[in-house]
């Protein structure tokens, strides 16, 4: 079986197994969708974890001390930070854009509010159900198969982990200060970014082979389908391994890809630019190195399964690189949970004005789009 990619977009395959949790959680029964995630052991087993980095989180702190800096912050500091941050928004729907742009070219300002409605269906559900919305709007208004979508979704994912990395080790003083301190789980932080730094380099060196070599890839892959899974499926899985080819073929393009670097290192600036406008709501100071560490560092937590929105994941994993840095814990854990509302907030609300917008509800039928 060749590989002819036509640039069309087609219908993905029933059973979407790139995404399975979050293609569950939007597709539930034979003509609505039924988001539930609290009868889901996956939700259950997030919001254990968010109870147990909770507690983490504010063991050993004075309560009266932390609601004296959320009630001595200068909140204006917020405001900013809030606009340098959907800067970044905007840039990550110029990468989107980047990377579709050959299976269809589509302006940034029609990729804005879709992104928004992805990030913000991120913050509310669990299992990252936004990618797979953000996906299924993007077919419903430009034609895009939505295995090719989240294949462009995961190449920027992989994209943001190998710069959130290369934050840290652009850092390493800033790093070996916070290895050497007594702050709680950051200790082998090195050795854990160096586990991570091997598998999102190693995924995008597949990515890019599978990209430059999809008539390898397709021969490869319909081995494994032909050889591992039953009869049944393995029409409709060959399929849905072409649709989701289309959506690496940006990355044949060095341009392309070198754009895509480019942007996801503005997209991570302009988020620590946040970070830093944010801290002069609050009496301490960290360099702006440092908090491109805390960034990293961060961020990277939030791929720990939790609850919606990274509750408590978030608050503990920033509030102990800022102890590490002697922040006072009150003061650390004020500006987490203050830097987290400001980062889920805007964008969930613009992200549900787009999706009202769009006139899609959570009743609505989105199963053959998701499918």
């Amino acid at each position: 079986m060749d590989y002819k990619p036509d640039g069309k977009a087609g219908l993905g395959s029933r059973g979407l197994i790139l995404a399975p949790t979050s293609a569950a959680l939007l597709c539930s029964g034979r003509k609505s969708i039924t988001i539930t995630p609290m009868k889901r052991w996956q939700f259950w087993v997030g919001v254990l974890i968010s109870v147990i980095f909770l507690w983490l989180a504010v063991r050993g702190l004075k309560i009266n001390e932390f609601w004296q800096a959320l009630v001595e912050a200068k909140y204006y500091w917020l405001l900013p930070g809030i606009a340098v941050y959907f800067l970044g928004v905007w840039v990550r729907a110029w990468r989107w854009h980047y990377l579709l742009k050959p299976v269809k070219e589509i302006p940034t300002r029609t990729m804005f509010p879709i992104t928004t409605i992805g990030y913000m269906g991120n913050n509310i559900y669990p299992a990252r159900a936004g990618e797979v919305l953000r996906a299924v709007i993007l077919k419903r208004r430009e034609g895009v198969s939505v295995s090719a979508s989240l294949a462009t979704i995961i190449v920027e994912r992989i994209f943001d982990g190998v710069v959130m990395l290369a934050f840290v080790f652009l850092n390493l003083p800033e790093l070996a200060k916070v290895a050497g301190s007594d702050s709680g789980f950051i200790g082998n932080i090195q050795t854990l970014a160096l586990w991570g730094a091997g598998i999102f380099l190693g995924a995008l060196v597949i990515f890019l082979l599978a990209a430059m070599f999809p008539r390898s890839t397709v021969r490869l892959g319909q081995w494994f389908i032909d050889h591992l899974l039953p009869v049944r499926v393995r029409e409709k899985t060959s399929g849905l391994m072409q649709r989701f080819l289309e959506g690496l073929i940006s990355l044949r393009s060095p341009y392309n890809v070198i754009m895509v670097f480019f942007t996801s290192v503005l997209i991570w600036l302009f988020e620590t630019w946040k970070y830093w406008f944010v801290m002069h709501a609050f009496s301490f100071r960290v360099s702006f190195f440092g908090l491109m560490l805390l960034n990293g560092i961060a961020n990277l937590a939030t791929t720990i399964p939790s609850a919606p929105g990274y509750i408590g994941t978030w608050e503990a994993v920033t509030k102990a690189v800022l102890v590490a840095y002697g922040v006072e814990a009150a003061d650390a854990l004020g500006y987490a949970v203050v830097l987290h509302a400001a980062l889920w907030l805007p964008i969930t609300l613009l992200g549900a004005y787009f999706l009202a917008r769009e006139g899609v509800r959570w009743s609505d039928s989105l199963r053959r789009e998701a499918n």
